[in-house]
């Protein structure tokens, strides 16, 4: 099968970079041919703010490109995986004026929201779901707390919804969990094109022991990750257990307070992959206390290759891959009391929590290896194909 992935890189490389990428790798090395066409972030600063803004709602570059790369080969499909902000949705219809399905994964809600994450001041933010101008976005300065950068986004998912891009020029979406698919099927995407891929861990980690007796979260530091509920709760818990936290973010400094007030806080800053699967398998558990809707959860399947049970805050797709009492804990989220309470039963239950580990590392083995996740895949482009 030959398949061209389309794909905007963002300047700084993120999950959803490393989720497309071990995909078509994995595509590739069970024979599949792979290629890509990519934009880069890079080049914004060169094009500037208006020819930027144009190519955000239709780029003809993009449209010209894509359909002379289809005259010139053949392709089983086109595999959308991020078109946002240079590529635009003219590449799903150049990939129709040559007849090559489409299909397009969504690794964030901004085909809905225009931050791309349902969060905004603090708190779920769900003003623009189902409004076909997302007029709050723009009220409210929500991409890049710009209004004019708003405003070319707004544009951009007004046009399309009238064209109707989003219910014409797609053949099958993916979403990466059931609570996102519900998103969409909610905002007016038709449920029969939407199906459910998660994301996967590969090559396999393998598990580890878990005697590090200490808790970790791994993330960015952002309001959204639910870092204040996080030091919060660890304020309470005293020296009950310590804490490392992996990543980087614009809470740095509330991060790095907490820190200096409690020697039981470790901040390690950025690490690694194989750095962050050590000291994931060591963990006694992670913590993953989002307040905003997570796509997915990455980190939370990376713990259960590592046999690390998760506690975790019940909301968005992270209470979805979380099964309290089973592979981990629920907490109510921005409850840092409740967060506490969960901690102290994981500390005074080493045997069921010596079971959640196990479990842990079935879940993995059960729904997110290369092969399910190959056969998954191979089973949504089947759908397609003609």
């Amino acid at each position: 099968m030959r398949i061209l992935s389309v794909h905007n890189r963002y300047q700084i490389r993120g999950g959803e970079d490393e989720s497309r990428e071990a995909e078509e790798r994995l595509l590739q090395q069970m024979g599949h041919e792979v290629e890509t066409y990519e934009e880069n972030n890079d080049r914004i600063a060169d094009l500037g703010a208006v020819r930027t803004a144009i190519k955000t709602v239709w780029s003809m570059e993009a449209y010209k490109t894509l359909r002379h790369q289809l005259k010139a080969q053949v392709y089983d499909l086109v595999h959308v995986q991020n078109f946002f902000p240079l590529i635009s949705p003219s590449v799903h219809y150049a990939a129709h004026a040559e007849g090559v399905p489409v299909i397009q994964t969504l690794r964030n809600y901004r085909l809905l929201c225009a931050n791309g994450f349902f969060f905004r001041d603090d708190r779920v933010c769900e003003d623009c779901l189902g409004k076909f101008v997302p007029w709050p976005a723009l009220l409210h300065s929500c991409y890049r707390g710009s209004r004019a950068a708003t405003g070319v986004l707004t544009t951009m998912l007004t046009t399309h919804r009238i064209l109707p891009t989003w219910n014409e020029m797609v053949d099958k979406y993916i979403t990466l969990s059931e609570f996102a698919r519900d998103k969409f099927i909610q905002a007016g995407f038709p449920a029969q094109k939407i199906v459910v891929k998660p994301n996967f861990v590969y090559p396999d980690p393998n598990p580890g022991e878990g005697l590090g007796g200490y808790a970790l979260f791994v993330g960015r530091l952002s309001p959204e990750k639910g870092i204040s509920t996080l030091l919060t709760a660890w304020q309470q818990l005293g020296k009950k257990v310590p804490l490392k936290i992996v990543g980087e973010g614009p809470l740095a400094p509330q991060v790095a307070e907490a820190v200096s007030l409690d020697r039981g806080i470790e901040w390690l800053g950025r690490r690694s992959l194989p750095e962050v699967y050590e000291l994931i398998g060591n963990a006694a558990f992670l913590v993953f206390p989002t307040i905003g809707y997570e796509t997915f959860g990455r980190v939370a399947i990376e713990a259960f290759a590592k046999g690390t049970p998760v506690i975790a805050s019940q909301v968005g797709a992270i209470a979805e891959l979380v099964e309290s009492n089973r592979n981990g804990l629920h907490f109510r989220p921005g409850n840092p009391e409740d967060l506490a309470i969960k901690v102290e039963w994981a500390l005074t239950h080493p045997q069921e929590m010596a079971q959640m580990r196990l479990e842990a590392r079935s879940e993995f083995e059960t729904k997110y290896t290369a092969k399910e996740n190959y056969k998954r895949i191979m089973e949504i482009y089947a759908t397609v194909r003609t």
